[in-house]
């Protein structure tokens, strides 16, 4: 099998193999002026002119072995309480992320605003359908567009995306889990190129009304690495066939696809009332895998706003004698 280079911006850019090479013409990163060489070549020539790249100019990029859709990516997770994940790329292997999510990214990554998902089925169908896609993401509070990170370079490109507040990221092969994950809709982080995202309804009226992340959550498909985060500590729970967990709504962030779910009443008012618990608990009946988070963003959230100044609740004096007679003075 030949070794092809290309020539760009004064540099030798590869070895590349002839697929890699079709792939690139045809999603137009080169062109027929694009100058190429490999073994066999006296010089340089352009890529229009070499039969091998003008028969194939225009052919789709070949699926992944073993029939696997999503792009294999390699990753690490750097940090304890405020991680991000690390994300090596070989050439033309891309990553998608929500908007605002990346960190950081080395030189030849490409990045680019896509329609819907970026999955082989988002891009599939009648315009019609791509907007029914993508409207599914505005459902559960998301854009229609997301961010593509592609690798144009030769050897190993980088990017990297970082969690929005303190807890973990949860790196999860959804071939592990028949191929799909349930999550709470604000979870996504990032995932390897042809991973589907969607919408799951949770038909129970009682989900729907009380359920916290309320009956529409996120729903992942697919056959590769999806990244989730979750506030801070993670606990993961196997549940066997007719095992029942309740837990605050809130601290539920993901579960596969054979867990039922479903709210139930905390079964007294005054336990409700002065219990501070809520009136509503979620109940996870096995068979199947759930993930849990100590710390529900909603929770921080709550807590920072009742901290504010402009809530009243700045300044407390914390530790001190006088409390919050110390603020009499300041109003």
């Amino acid at each position: 099998m030949s070794n092809w280079f290309v020539a760009a911006d004064g540099k030798s850019l590869g070895p590349f193999t002839l697929q890699q090479l079709l792939g690139g013409l045809a999603s137009g990163q080169y062109n027929e002026t694009t100058l190429v060489w490999r073994d066999g070549f006296a010089d340089w020539q352009p890529a229009g002119k070499v039969a091998e790249l003008r028969t194939g100019q225009g052919a789709p990029v070949p699926p992944p072995v073993f029939g696997q859709e999503a792009h294999e990516i390699d990753y690490t997770i750097f940090g304890n309480e405020m991680q991000f994940v690390e994300i090596e790329l070989d050439p033309q292997e891309s990553v998608v992320s929500e908007a605002g999510a990346m960190m950081y990214m080395h030189d030849q990554v490409a990045m680019e605003t896509v329609f819907g998902d970026g999955s082989r089925s988002g891009n599939s169908g009648s315009f019609l359908d791509k907007m029914l896609g993508a409207g599914k993401r505005l459902i559960t509070g998301e854009g229609l567009f997301i961010t593509m990170f592609t690798f144009i370079g030769s050897g190993k490109g980088k990017v990297a995306f970082a969690a929005p507040y303190p807890g973990k990221i949860i790196p999860l092969e959804l071939t592990k889990y028949n191929g799909r994950i349930v999550c709470q809709k604000d979870a996504f982080l990032c995932a390897a190129k042809g991973v589907s995202m969607g919408i799951a309804f949770q038909k129970k009226i009682g989900v729907a009304m009380f359920g916290g992340e309320g009956f529409i959550m996120q729903q992942l498909d697919g056959d590769g690495l999806v990244f989730v985060h979750a506030g801070g500590t993670i606990v993961e729970k196997e549940l066997a066939a007719g095992e029942l967990l309740r837990v605050d709504t809130g601290c539920l962030v993901a579960l596969t696809g054979s867990v039922e779910y479903d709210i139930e009443f905390v079964g007294n008012i005054k336990s409700a009332i002065f219990g501070g618990e809520g009136f509503f608990f979620a109940t996870l009946r096995g068979p199947g895998h759930v993930w849990l988070q100590s710390l529900p963003f909603s929770r921080l959230a709550g807590r920072i706003w009742e901290a504010a100044p402009q809530t009243g609740g700045g300044g407390k004096g914390e530790g001190s004698v006088l409390g919050g007679l110390a603020n009499i003075f300041e109003r």
